[in-house]
């Protein structure tokens, strides 16, 4: 069973680079009328590198992979705490915006922010 964060108002989105897969679904709740996202990543060549501040900010913490929540709580362990951290399991493989990321994004997203997320 998924974990239900439909009240989560703040979203955060961790990949590696901040380029393609969290900024995607970081734009997925451009003008949301229940969710603010923001997105960063983990790597030192990040466009935007992830903080203890971002991770204070956000209700819920979404990795694209396993690893990345490895790297979070390797670095940021307090700030992490209490604070749910979901792997949406979706591989490197895909540029900004790609239509099959976006909706792969959609349907994982789905199963913890519930149905109505996206219209």
């Amino acid at each position: 069973m998924a974990q239900d964060l439909s009240t989560a108002r703040q979203l955060l989105f961790i990949c590696s680079q901040n380029r393609w897969r969290s900024l995607s679904a970081e734009r997925l709740f451009d003008d949301h009328p229940h969710h603010e996202a923001r997105s960063a990543g983990t790597e030192p060549g990040a466009r935007v590198r992830v903080t203890a501040g971002h991770l204070g900010w956000a209700d819920a913490v979404f990795v694209m992979e396993r690893r990345h929540a490895d790297i979070l709580r390797q670095k940021f362990g307090e700030a992490l705490a209490g604070k749910p951290v979901v792997c949406l399991r979706i591989p490197d493989k895909f540029q900004f915006l790609d239509a099959v990321l976006l909706d792969l994004l959609r349907e994982r997203l789905r199963e913890h922010l519930g149905p109505a997320a996206f219209g």
